[in-house]
């Protein structure tokens, strides 16, 4: 499905209150936060010339979020810092005196942690930066995941510290129990979709999210064009539309959300005008994405910043995968997992059946972003044919040949 943006908001400025989230001043709090963070390093920024060429586009590239902060997924960035910014706000609070970043690691400080818990429902990713952020802080977590979240991903998250709890049912399921048992426990939900009466926290993991934006638009030598951006809850894309919004201006890129078309939440807003619940149905391979109502601050800002939607099925993202795995000419090695690359599965699909609706040609110059690296490395293997590792290894080999 491919539809471009009729809402009666589309183009028009941010609520105040999602500019103020989105925009220059929080991306610059999220540079003193990561300036703080031992293993941040800006991702890499990745040129796929070969691809560009056979797409007929004027140049194409990809913003690698697969290492980001030891996790491998751009989900490093959102709850991760909304817990070091509750911390500091309650130890604020407790100590009767302002707490900065440099004071996360202070005695006193850390013994207003000990006494919170943060809880969230997580597809996997979500779930291991809040988890690695309580960790760190000195705090509990206590993660929720849905039965389709595999073991290896499940493992990874209590890898941290964290207390995991199994719920019966899917994302949305696990939302709702997060929710309802931390309100019963005083517990404090860290979670990356909104809805009535919540927004400020998932506003802060979306505010995490501009670092990559900020870093792209650095490490380019033009703005793009055009960017695909994969959505779940549309959190991620939100973020993305809604910066490139308030520092490009007239001059910001096309912007398309991508979906997998078996929850395809952000589209249903997009038909409806508002956020609906979806049927669930099948489950998608796109694990990350797998979610069927979007987030009410993402929609708000996706049905002004977004110009067109679109789903993509699961053979789509799967190839991707291999494709990025097994490239052509110069471009190079990428481990994308499952969800990863779906906003390039939709400039590929796009490039065959809307290039006109979108204005794709020679001289564009697209933007796309891998979100997750292997995050379930047996996963990956059974669908891309080979270990990440061996994929790597065939990448370093690549570079040390004269």
């Amino acid at each position: 499905m491919f539809l471009l943006n009729r809402n009666a908001l589309h183009g028009k400025p941010l609520d105040v209150a999602d500019a103020e989230i989105l925009g220059v001043t929080g991306a610059d709090t999220i540079e003193r936060f990561l300036a703080h963070r031992e293993n941040h390093t800006m991702t890499p920024l990745h040129a796929l010339p070969a691809l560009a060429s056979e797409f007929g586009l004027g140049a194409l590239h990809v913003k690698d979020e697969g290492f980001r902060l030891g996790l491998g997924s751009f989900k490093a960035l959102g709850g991760a810092y909304a817990v070091f910014q509750l911390v500091l706000e309650q130890a604020g609070k407790r100590l009767g005196r302002s707490v900065d970043v440099s004071d996360l690691d202070r005695a006193d400080v850390r013994s207003v942690a000990a006494k919170m818990t943060f809880a969230c429902a997580t597809d996997g990713n979500h779930g291991r930066s809040v988890a690695q952020g309580a960790g760190l802080a000195g705090a509990r977590s206590v993660i929720f995941v849905h039965a389709g979240v595999s073991d290896e991903r499940i493992s990874a998250i209590a890898r941290y510290g964290a207390e995991m709890v199994r719920v019966d049912g899917n994302y949305d399921d696990s939302v709702r129990q997060a929710a309802e048992v931390a309100a019963e426990k005083g517990w404090t939900v860290v979670s990356d979709t909104s809805w009535p009466g919540y927004e400020r926290i998932p506003g802060l993991v979306m505010q995490g999210y501009t670092a990559i934006v900020r870093e792209a638009l650095r490490q380019l030598s033009e703005p793009p064009t055009h960017v695909f951006v994969q959505a779940g809850v549309g959190g991620i894309a939100a973020a993305v539309a809604g910066h490139l919004a308030i520092v490009l201006g007239e001059a910001r890129p096309t912007f398309t959300v991508v979906e997998p078309a078996r929850a395809a939440c952000i589209v249903a807003a997009a038909v409806a005008g508002r956020v609906v619940k979806v049927a669930h149905d099948q489950p998608t391979v796109m694990a990350m994405l797998e979610c069927y109502e979007a987030s009410q601050v993402a929609w708000r800002v996706l049905a002004r910043g977004a110009d067109a939607f679109m789903t993509v099925d699961e053979d789509d993202a799967v190839a991707v995968m291999r494709r990025l795995a097994r490239p052509v000419g110069d471009d190079p090695v990428i481990v994308s997992g499952e969800s990863g690359g779906v906003g390039l599965a939709g400039l590929i699909r796009a490039v065959a059946e809307n290039k006109a609706d979108l204005g794709l040609d020679g001289k564009s110059r697209v933007l796309v972003i891998n979100t997750e690296g292997a995050t379930d490395p047996h996963r990956y293997a059974e669908l891309v044919g080979m270990s990440p590792a061996d994929v790597l290894a065939g990448k370093l080999a690549a570079e040390a040949t004269p």
